[in-house]
């Protein structure tokens, strides 16, 4: 009798279960994915081969929640849920979010190239007509000051070209304080000063509410470098091509045979940005045996309190990451 009973109370848990993949919550669950080995996606023209250690790009995936994934992320130690208006623009559908993405990805490569190459001795140029506002988060202050179809071409006076780099810059102040924007609207320049705030599931990051994207650019560069990441998108491995391209230029093995991970945007300048999902991305490392984890300085807290047993590298800049395997190749 007792069985009968237990078995129904299975076959009850197993209904709901079934039904609650089909009940949409208005949530995004984000869990680890996968690490993959950077040598597989990027060739370098003449590059230097035999490297005994390797450097990884890690993912996260980010999907819909459903009424079934939802109750799994909230009890799991692994997974996050975020709320869907702190993910996709509120004028945006999925598939013009992941168009975005796919545009923060090969812009990303495109400064990876520059960083890399000027930083391994090579001269690039760089041609680019700004950085175009395309869209607000909901309740921005930001809508006060601009609007769609802005072109960016300054940051607190620094002249950018890429959209990464107006993150990366905005990023770069305590959350409230203000950022002041070089813009042209109605073929006449102005300077537009917004305040920055703090998002729901990053607290300790400033934004600023606005959705960008980089106007036709090119970088002018001498040798051949192909990135071929398939349908990852976003800015996050911007460190972790950079080391990759200068691995494969450069005589020695920046890895000194090891397994390093790493995630964080890149600008110019060199400079590490910050980026989302980092516990599940330090998950993914741990999984696919690294060593060492390459994490941004404004995401150590997070990334100290993931579960994960991996040695935690912090880096502000491209040079505290050859720093560190200077170091460890002694």
């Amino acid at each position: 009798m007792k069985l009968k009973r237990l078995g129904r109370v299975f076959l009850v848990i197993a209904v709901i279960f079934v039904f609650g993949l089909f009940i949409p919550i208005d949530y995004y669950v984000v869990r680890p994915s996968r690490a993959v080995d950077l040598n597989e996606l990027i060739t370098v023209e003449g590059a230097d081969t035999g490297d005994e250690g390797n450097f990884y790009l890690v993912t996260v995936t980010q999907q819909n929640a459903s009424l079934t994934s939802f109750t799994v992320a909230y009890f799991h130690p692994h997974m996050e849920l975020r709320p869907t208006d702190s993910v996709l623009p509120s004028d945006m559908d999925e598939e013009e979010y992941r168009e975005l993405l796919a545009e923060y990805m090969t812009e990303s490569q495109h400064m990876a190239k520059v960083v890399a190459l000027r930083e391994s001795g090579y001269d690039v140029t760089i041609i680019s007509e700004g950085v175009e506002v395309i869209g607000f988060l909901e309740d921005t202050e930001a809508a006060n000051y601009l609007q769609q179809g802005d072109i960016i071409h300054k940051v607190d006076g620094k002249e950018i070209y890429l959209a990464s780099e107006v993150t990366v810059l905005v990023q770069d102040r305590p959350v409230g304080d203000d950022v002041t924007l070089t813009i042209e609207r109605d073929n006449r320049e102005m300077a537009i000063t917004v305040p920055t705030y703090s998002g729901p599931n990053d607290p300790e990051i400033p934004r600023i509410g606005i959705y960008i994207k980089s106007l036709p650019w090119e970088p002018i560069i001498p040798i051949d470098v192909n990135i071929d990441t398939g349908s990852i998108g976003g800015p996050s491995a911007g460190l972790m091509f950079v080391l990759e391209i200068m691995n494969q230029l450069l005589p020695q093995d920046l890895t000194g045979g090891r397994n390093i991970a790493g995630t964080g945007t890149i600008d110019l300048d060199g400079k590490v940005g910050r980026i989302g999902g980092v516990k599940q991305k330090i998950i993914a490392a741990e999984k696919a045996g690294a060593e060492y984890f390459f994490v941004p300085e404004g995401n150590l807290e997070e990334a100290q309190a993931s579960p994960a047993d991996i040695i935690l590298v912090p880096v502000s800049s491209l040079e505290d990451a050859l720093d560190f395997l200077a170091k460890l190749n002694v």
